[in-house]
């Protein structure tokens, strides 16, 4: 699709040089999908924004492959193109002026909660997949800090890893808006380790970090007026049925939720209008979701995945990291896997029920399965038994890939974000999440 939209945009077609302009009136928003090459936007004059950050004049901002990108504009303004976007088009209507209506009214309750010394509104983001909740969330948050305020990003989204990798949830305090070309400075998160890309494989340890989660954020809160005054920005997982549904009851439980925003999906929002009525603290708001939200197949999530994984410890194009590689003698390489599978009833002997192994933690000897899986360091120990329980609702240091296992050496070779040694009487604990690490 070009840029000619008849009066809402002015566009040339793209000449030799792939450049495509664009004359932005108010309220109109210039989508695009990056499929290939790379392609290249620069604010000519006026006054745009991508996701709730400000783009700034003449400078140029490169997008990659799997990109979906949509500038908006309140006043209108002049925008060049450079290069050959899978599709491209001005949008007219778009829910922009309805997210900056709800980002004034949060700011109002902010305003509200300082005057009172209360908590900032804590408010949830749900919907099913591909609705736009990671976008929404962004900004949000956006909004706040250029308000001055310094919200709580919380992440629940185990597939995604907005906070740090996928297989865990976490929550960092927002300080500066999100970069154009990439997301928000992630400076001293608190990641909780769950180890799989759904919550549905351990709903009792799912729960059990979550919990852990939102009492490390109020004992934030409690220290930090600023934060606790800007409240909290919850980002949810797109599986809002089943036990998906059960954990967003528990999550607005456990953050003390009073703003649930629903994108999309009015059987959700009236399955949660129903079951929050007798919460007066709670409100559910059903919130459109942007015309240029598009479905992500399997192959892309995967993609996206492993693409996070990557950034973790390599950085990106603009701000790239130099992990480190090497050994750890066996003796010194204490891994655990958290849960098991329980007996079936029909094993035990009549009128015993099956013990629940979900939070046990089972060691793990090294072999060559290890190899291509993450594994998060735990704050907690193995110095007693006492402190090595302690690790499943313990936040993590990080995490390392394994990416060999010698066993004619008894070593296992790890990359790291961090120089050796690990952690002295570190606990590691096993992930499902896997990562190749082909650099």
């Amino acid at each position: 699709m070009s840029g000619d939209t008849g009066p809402v945009a002015a566009a040339t077609q793209p000449d030799s040089t792939n450049l495509h302009k664009y004359d932005l009136e108010k309220g109109t928003e210039l989508r695009f999908e990056v499929d290939a090459d790379p392609v290249v936007v620069r604010m000519v004059s006026g006054k745009g924004e991508l996701f709730g950050t400000e783009l700034r004049i003449e400078q140029k901002y490169t997008f990659k492959k799997g990109d979906k990108v949509a500038i908006f504009t309140f006043h209108g303004c002049k925008l060049k193109l450079f290069g050959k976007p899978e599709v491209q088009y001005v949008a007219m209507e778009t829910p922009m002026t309805f997210y900056i209506n709800l980002s004034n009214a949060l700011e109002g309750l902010r305003v509200q909660a300082e005057t009172q010394a209360q908590s900032g509104p804590n408010v949830l983001v749900c919907g099913p997949s591909d609705v736009g909740k990671s976008t929404l969330c962004r900004i949000l948050l956006n909004y706040a800090v250029r308000s001055g305020r310094t919200p709580i990003f919380v992440d629940l989204d185990l597939g995604q890893g907005a906070v740090s990798v996928p297989g865990s949830i976490g929550g960092v305090v927002i300080e500066k808006p999100a970069d154009v070309e990439g997301t928000f400075q992630m400076t001293a998160p608190i990641v909780y380790h769950y180890g799989h890309s759904t919550q549905s494989i351990n709903p009792t340890l799912y729960d059990l970090i979550m919990g852990a989660l939102a009492e490390a954020i109020e004992r934030k809160k409690q220290v930090d007026n600023s934060v606790k005054y800007s409240g909290i920005i919850v980002n949810t997982s797109g599986w809002v049925q089943g036990y998906g549904y059960q954990s967003l009851l528990q999550a607005i439980k456990h953050f003390n939720i009073d703003t649930v925003l629903v994108i999309d999906q009015e059987r959700l929002f009236s399955e949660l209008s129903r079951d929050l009525k007798n919460n007066n603290n709670t409100k559910v708001i059903f919130t459109p979701k942007s015309g240029g939200v598009v479905s992500r197949t399997r192959e892309f999530r995967a993609e996206s995945r492993d693409e996070r994984i990557r950034s973790y410890f390599y950085g990106n194009i603009t701000k790239p990291l130099y992990p480190y590689s090497f050994d750890v003698p066996f003796s010194q390489f204490v891994v655990y896997k958290i849960g098991s599978p329980n007996l079936p009833d029909s094993c035990l002997p009549i009128g015993m029920r099956a013990e629940d192994n979900s939070t046990k933690l089972l060691p793990i000897s090294p072999s060559i399965e290890l190899r291509n899986h993450l594994l998060a360091i735990s704050c907690a120990t193995n110095n007693t038994t006492e402190e090595l329980s302690k690790a499943i609702v313990s936040n993590v240091f990080g995490f390392v890939a394994v990416t060999n296992v010698d066993m004619e050496r008894q070593v296992v070779t790890v990359l790291s974000p961090q120089p050796r040694p690990l952690p002295k009487n570190s606990v590691l604990l096993f992930s499902d999440i896997q990562f190749v690490d082909l650099e």
